[in-house]
């Protein structure tokens, strides 16, 4: 089967044994995956990682121990825990010390023909969501977990600095839950996005100091986060959804003397997820820039990677 492989920030194609399918796992034959700013950090060197990437997909069981979930069109979560550890016994298996990360820790990612995962981390997809758009739950998902860790009064303005996928995902979900939210960024055609989303979009040099008791940092970069906490109220929340390789550089005295939280937010759970796009209270399909078979993953990553790009797709 074919692969995609990262080495050294280079992307290859690689020619693989169909992997074997593990007692309690699938065996998924690959629909379509997402690049997201996770798998260009990989390539960057994030996790000295090498291999096979890839945790934004949906695909179709082809074998597993239940037969009822043959041909089934899935999404999976991306966490294989252990199930036996302190974490995972208390319902926290994203946390389990002894997880493996499909795509990114000693578990190989969705980026080829077929991929191997848990039965119980998979999700059906309604058949209401077209594949592409089902892409994003994951990344979807993620956004969803800020509801799950921060309680955001209805009617409550939340600024969003950020206007790539995360980012406008997240003043989706936000504002389909009721807040009002300020989306800023730098780019003037993905603030569009946001608008044509009924969110306010605003440019992110304009941005207010002490303004929000709410702040989402979802730019991908360094200084997200010394932007965010300079937006936050005195005894507000930082939102943290960035992950960036390398230290982040930060004044610790204002945070402090301002008693700002810090929230660290991850991956979430993908029943809320799938909700919202299956009642199209969340839209994706303008956050596709270009759809390109597996066999040119390498443009592929290089697309991704361009200033201005959005979601960049492959199909098996």
């Amino acid at each position: 089967m074919l692969a995609v492989c990262l080495h050294k920030g280079a992307v290859f194609l690689r020619d693989q044994p169909r992997p074997r399918r593990p007692d309690g796992f699938a065996l998924i034959r690959l629909l379509c995956g997402g690049i997201c700013n996770t798998d260009l950090e990989l390539q960057r060197g994030y996790y000295g990682f090498q291999g096979t990437p890839g945790h934004e997909f949906v695909g179709e069981v082809v074998d597993a121990d239940d037969s009822n979930w043959i041909g089934q069109r899935v999404v999976g979560e991306i966490n294989l825990a252990c199930g036996d550890c302190e974490w995972c016994k208390r319902g926290l298996g994203r946390h389990c010390p002894r997880r493996m990360l499909l795509g990114i820790l000693k578990h190989p990612g969705a980026f080829r023909e077929f991929l191997t995962l848990p039965l119980h981390n998979l999700h059906r997809v309604p058949r209401e969501i077209p594949t592409m758009h089902a892409v994003f739950v994951e990344p979807l998902a993620a956004a969803c977990e800020i509801r799950d860790q921060v309680r955001i009064p209805a009617g409550a303005p939340v600024a969003v600095l950020g206007d790539g996928k995360l980012g406008l995902l997240i003043g989706q979900v936000l504002k389909a839950h009721g807040a009002e939210v300020h989306q800023y960024g730098h780019h003037k055609e993905k603030l569009r996005i946001a608008a044509t989303l009924g969110i306010d979009a605003r440019l992110r040099k304009k941005a207010p100091a002490a303004a929000y008791d709410w702040v989402v940092d979802a730019t991908g970069s360094s200084l997200g986060l010394v932007q965010a906490a300079k937006m936050t109220r005195p005894r507000g929340t930082v939102i943290l959804k960035s992950t960036v390789h390398g230290l982040v550089g930060i004044d610790s005295a204002p945070v402090i003397v301002n008693e700002i939280t810090l929230v660290g937010s991850r991956c979430g759970r993908f029943e809320p997820a799938l909700k919202l796009l299956r009642r199209g209270q969340v839209r994706v399909d303008n956050l596709i820039s270009e759809v390109l078979p597996l066999k040119q993953a390498s443009l592929a990553f290089r697309r991704a990677a361009q200033a201005g790009a959005m979601k960049v797709l492959l199909n098996a």
